[in-house]
């Protein structure tokens, strides 16, 4: 089950669409990616939304995100008709980060949005989320041996 997120408003939903561009935000998550075991994905809800946070764990679990090995999946979930939006991780990426990581990338996120800054709102929670995934769950972990002198 995903966990708690960081969740903010701020946007103008007329304008959020023709904003933010499709392959943009895939070629930003995939460089997020490359230093993480962590999946990190970006979901645009065409519908209003009154619980963004509730929505975002309905879509995470639509997504299979809790299906991950490590349990380490964010989801950064928009709805712009209702100007809302969340940030969950999964179990083990919530538990290494907490609370305060979530309100803080959702914080930054609302900057952006509430400027109608929308695609560097959705760039700079993806670019949060890969460094806090890089962080605790690295792609190449390191390994024991010593290196000789």
């Amino acid at each position: 089950m995903a966990e708690p997120g960081g969740v903010g408003n701020r946007m103008k939903p007329e304008h959020f669409l023709s904003r933010v561009q499709h392959q943009q935000i895939v070629e930003a998550i995939h460089n997020a990616e490359r230093n993480t075991t962590g999946e990190i994905r970006v979901f645009i809800s065409h519908g209003a939304v009154a619980d963004p946070l509730s929505a975002a764990r309905r879509q995470f679990q639509k997504l299979q995100m809790h299906h991950l090995f490590h349990r380490n999946g964010i989801l950064i979930f928009v709805a712009p008709r209702s100007q809302t939006f969340a940030v969950i991780g999964d179990q083990a990426v919530h538990d290494r980060v907490g609370d305060a990581a979530w309100q803080s990338m959702a914080n930054g996120m609302a900057d952006h949005f509430k400027n109608d800054r929308y695609m560097q709102a959705i760039d700079f929670g993806i670019e949060q989320a890969g460094q806090l995934l890089a962080a605790h769950f690295p792609k190449h972990a390191p390994t024991d041996e010593k290196r000789k002198s």
